[in-house]
């Protein structure tokens, strides 16, 4: 741990990191990014209009590109150098990547978005409406409202010249919600400013448990897994019979239910979202189905199952792997199986003492703003994300916008949240920026 992430986590400690907050005045440059957030609320608002209202889909290429060209002048005005770096040999329309440079002394700062959303433009779900403190629209809160509230962060700070000494990244990808591969390839990029940095914050959406705003200081990892099942076929008559077996369909069903029985342990998550099984079993080459045949009184000699395992560590994943691969070593008689793991997913991004020492930072600036404390939030309750390709650094998740829905039609956000996250962003950041490396 950063020795001063030591310092932060004892005085967290000795002041009772989850006690009430006792307001503190901020300083006059932290009153001065306070007031121009509140000034520039229309300003922030009509712009997540206006990028809401671009399909930005992943796969609609010239729609992600056009989200980057409008967020790229927004970033040159703060005098950060933007690049655009394609990813059309990977399918996908590449990402945005935006550099200041400062004075050199103070935390080397990520901030990590993205600019696709799930939403294509056969999506019925297009457009924008607002009702109140509430908007609605494809990819609102997930996660063009995380990239608004950066941007009115960073505008704050230029206002009030804490940006000027700051030495901050910001890479916002276009393929987040739907990766193109291979990811060492895509995510190389995200990768290396990580590795020039030493704090990694992400402008996902802000999670909330009970009605109160939490922190987010892990999340689990996705990776996806293929069992492929083989055994004898014949006559139905036969079935379980010492001499045929029981197929192959039994034997996945065994393999799946003892994943049922035996796997579960706190922050792990195993799905089988797909299965076929019969005379023949195939997938289709995009992934995403296949084909079966086969007949009532004919004993499956085929079946395959994909799925996904989702854990908080590195460590958790290798035993768990190891404990899939030992469940299907265990064959019913003239039946085999084998499992294969993608090793083409996301990372974990485990609960760090590091990850934990921001989490105070940031309940140190919730203090000074009068707001509530902010606990750690279960993992669980979020995807899997860029931040962890990062994750051997610093990192705290969950600056963006609140919000209900994402990821389907009707996904809102709570516009209340914007000012709030961008004050919280741009107090952070510059506290961060003056803390020496």
């Amino acid at each position: 741990m950063h020795r001063w992430a030591c310092s932060v986590a004892v005085a967290a400690v000795a002041l009772g990191a989850f006690a009430p907050a006792v307001a503190a005045p901020p300083t006059a440059v932290e009153s001065k990014m306070v007031a121009v957030i509140d000034a520039e609320h229309t300003r922030n608002l009509t712009l997540l209009e206006q990028l809401v209202r671009v399909n930005s889909g992943t796969m609609n290429l010239k729609g992600v590109e056009q989200i980057a060209t409008m967020l790229r002048p927004e970033f040159e005005a703060l005098g950060f150098e933007v690049r655009w770096i394609p990813m059309l040999h990977a399918g996908r329309a590449g990402h945005l990547v935006a550099t200041h440079r400062g004075n050199g002394r103070g935390k080397r700062i990520l901030l990590i978005g993205h600019l696709d959303t799930v939403f294509e433009p056969d999506s019925p779900f297009q457009g924008w409406t607002l009702r109140g403190d509430v908007a609605e629209g494809p990819g609102v809160g997930d996660m063009k409202g995380g990239d608004v509230i950066m941007l009115a962060a960073l505008r704050a700070m230029h206002a009030a010249g804490t940006l000027k000494g700051a030495d901050i990244t910001v890479v916002l990808t276009g393929d987040e919600e739907k990766p193109g591969e291979p990811l060492s390839v895509v995510r190389a990029d995200l990768i290396a400013a990580g590795r020039a940095s030493d704090v990694a914050l992400d402008f996902e959406g802000l999670a909330r448990s009970g009605g109160q705003d939490v922190g987010s200081i892990a999340r689990r990892s996705s990776t996806s897994w293929t069992i492929r099942a083989t055994a004898r076929s014949g006559h139905s008559s036969g079935v379980c019979k010492p001499d045929v077996g029981c197929g192959a369909i039994y034997e996945l069903t065994r393999i799946l239910d003892e994943f049922r029985r035996e796997l579960p342990e706190p922050n792990l998550t195993y799905n089988v979202g797909l299965i076929l099984g019969g005379a023949s079993a195939a997938l289709n080459a995009d992934d995403t189905g296949g084909a079966a045949t086969g007949k009532p009184n004919v004993i499956a000699s085929d079946a395959m199952a994909r799925g996904d395992i989702r854990t908080l560590s590195p460590e958790q994943e290798t035993r768990v792997r190891g404990r899939m691969r030992a469940i299907v070593a265990r064959h019913l008689d003239r039946a085999g199986a084998e499992i294969e793991f993608s090793d083409d997913g996301y990372p974990p991004m485990a609960p760090t003492e590091g990850n934990r020492a921001l989490l105070a930072q940031l309940n140190a600036v919730n203090t000074t703003l009068g707001l509530p404390q902010m606990p750690a939030g279960d993992p669980a309750n979020r995807g899997a994300g860029d931040i962890s390709f990062v994750a051997f650094i610093d990192g705290l998740v969950g600056l963006g916008m609140a919000g209900e829905g994402s990821h389907a039609p009707g996904e809102t956000a709570d516009l209340k949240s914007l000012d709030v996250q961008a004050k919280r962003a741009a107090l952070l950041i510059s506290r961060l920026a003056k803390t020496p490396r």
